[in-house]
């Protein structure tokens, strides 16, 4: 490898570095709202629970069989809004503004199709680390 591919690693790095240092800590309502069998690996084997907060990640070693650092569930304007696909409760109808939604006290996101995007939010009692 000559002196520019050594440059182009050495910033590559960095900005690796930079994105890690970068991350912050999940919400509770993120991690804890996640299916165990819906977590996908954010580390690797042995990982502690402060590096895996680290990156950005969730932790939850109390569930054998499945990872125990993993991606949290995207975030949402509202902690009552954070909630699996699967647990949305229709609270409007094809084609309603977010205007319209929040009008109702209900949370919307249009990122996922084919499932309701103005849904009931939930309780944040449930939510912790």
């Amino acid at each position: 490898m000559g002196p520019r591919g050594i440059w182009l690693l050495a910033a590559l790095l960095l900005l690796g570095v930079c994105a890690l240092a970068g991350a912050q800590k999940p919400d509770a309502c993120q991690c804890s709202r996640r299916e165990p069998q819906n977590r996908v690996n954010c580390g690797f084997p042995g990982i502690s629970s402060d590096e895996c907060f680290s990156r950005g990640c969730c932790f939850d070693s109390s569930v054998v069989g499945v990872p125990w650092c993993f991606n949290p569930l995207p975030k949402q304007e509202l902690e009552e809004c954070v909630m699996e696909v699967s647990a949305r409760k229709d609270c409007g109808y094809p084609g309603i503004s977010p205007e319209e939604c929040e009008s109702r006290k209900c949370c919307f996101s249009d990122t996922i199709r084919q499932v309701p995007w103005c849904f009931f939010p939930i309780s944040t009692e449930d939510c912790h680390y």
